[in-house]
């Protein structure tokens, strides 16, 4: 297909703006994470005590992912009838816009009840934005990618999760550190949220700049655009999405255990200063960066399907270590677990594009996507907090465990790549 199309984008614009635009994206998503434990449910969730407080907190955070799958079908569907550009830009904007304006709503304390509405209406702009972002910047990479290099193209958006998620907790810290409570509490917080727009702008100029794919090209001059995505992708790929949302699951519930649950979890029961387990956090963020070249690399050489299958035995492993590691060693239970996220990240998003054929590729590696974030990350901060506090701390990696049985099962039934 590559040799009858010719690519106009340049390797370094196309990697970039795939790069920028999911750096932005995972940026917001972070900030409200991070802010959903230490901000939110002093603010915005007033109850009677702070365990009720951090629930509600993550009930809201849920919200973005119950969203994604919608985003994943609205940008989906333009993506692949009109084209992947103008879609990724449309993406980055609902998604910056609900950021931004997050960093100005009134307190609880201002206007009431009507303060977690407005966060909550927020954090779904959130999801809508992120579910179409992901989808449009994968294919941007390995829609010019060449046919040996198609998972290391792929891995350039996989690599914005780490660097969004150095940078909003780098600048969380930073402001916890050099504020002092009351001054965070009172306008820091937002800063994050309002430093977004700045972020969003450097975004669309480098996606405005972009050409289409070659792929999509061809396949428009082929005539074989589809008149609803979503509907085909049910009816002809519908066992390709339920593999790929259950390929996916496991990696979206190791990383929101070792993000959200395990940043509450320590601050709230193991002792952790606030600041201290940031930067634990940071530091296995880098290892998470390092590994998914790594990952990539190899997913060229020895295929993605049999990189995902060595690191979902991995995320086995480590749910049964889970609950031990994070209360003896915060350190070494970050560095561990965020080198296997980096494994089972870096393929991941070639993974699931290969699975549909290019007219419905966006919407299906989308809702994919998307689908696993409800049943792996939605409820994971939710669900985990409440195994630690009813059965202990081991049970948390007995879920993680679950989920990786259940991908293993979806990757080893997976269709063929369709591309």
């Amino acid at each position: 297909m590559r040799d009858v199309a010719t690519p106009i984008n340049s390797p370094g614009r196309v990697l970039f703006a795939s790069l920028i635009g999911t750096t932005i994206e995972f940026f917001d998503f972070y900030i409200y994470a991070t802010a959903a434990v230490l901000v939110f449910p002093k603010l915005f969730f007033p109850a009677s005590d702070a365990a009720s407080a951090t629930l509600q907190s993550f009930a809201t955070f849920a919200l973005a992912f119950v969203a994604r799958p919608i985003g994943s079908a609205l940008f989906g569907h333009f993506g692949d009838r009109i084209g992947r550009k103008a879609t990724l830009v449309a993406a980055l904007l609902t998604m910056g816009l609900s950021t931004v304006v997050i960093g100005m709503l009134p307190t609880y304390a201002q206007i009431g009840f009507m303060a977690p509405l407005l966060l909550a209406l927020c954090r779904l702009g959130q999801g809508l934005g992120l579910g179409g972002e992901w989808g449009g910047a994968v294919l941007l990479a390995i829609e010019n990618a060449p046919a040996d290099k198609r998972a290391w193209y792929g891995m350039f958006p996989q690599l914005g999760a780490p660097i969004g998620f150095l940078a909003a907790t780098g600048l969380f810290l930073w402001l916890t550190q050099y504020m002092g409570d009351t001054g965070f509490f009172a306008w820091g917080w937002r800063v994050p949220f309002l430093a977004s727009s700045v972020l969003v702008v450097v975004g669309l100029w480098m996606r405005l700049r972009l050409t289409e794919t070659p792929e999509f090209a061809l396949a428009m001059a082929q005539h074989e655009r589809v008149q609803v995505p979503m509907v085909r992708v049910f009816t002809h790929h519908l066992r390709a999405l339920i593999a790929g949302t259950f390929a996916a699951l496991a990696t979206f519930v190791i990383f929101y255990l070792m993000t959200v649950f395990a940043l509450s979890w320590a601050t709230a029961r193991l002792g952790y200063p606030r600041e201290t387990f940031l930067i634990i956090q940071m530091i296995g963020v880098l290892f998470f960066a390092a590994l998914i070249p790594f990952s990539a690399w190899l997913a060229d050489r020895r295929g993605g399907h049999l990189t995902m299958i060595v690191a979902t035995v991995l995320i086995f492993a480590f749910g049964i270590a889970y609950g031990p590691l994070l209360s003896y060693h915060g350190l070494l239970f970050m560095v561990l677990g965020m080198c296997v996220v980096g494994i089972t990240y870096g393929p991941l998003g070639t993974v699931l594009a290969q699975m549909f054929p290019t007219a419905v590729r966006y919407t299906g590696a989308s809702l994919a996507f998307n689908l696993a974030g409800i049943f792996g990350a939605s409820l994971a901060p939710y669900l985990a907090t409440w195994l630690a506090k009813t059965y202990g701390l081991a049970y948390v990696g007995y879920y993680l465990s679950a989920a990786a049985v259940l991908t293993m099962l979806a990757l080893l039934v997976k269709p063929r790549e369709e591309a």
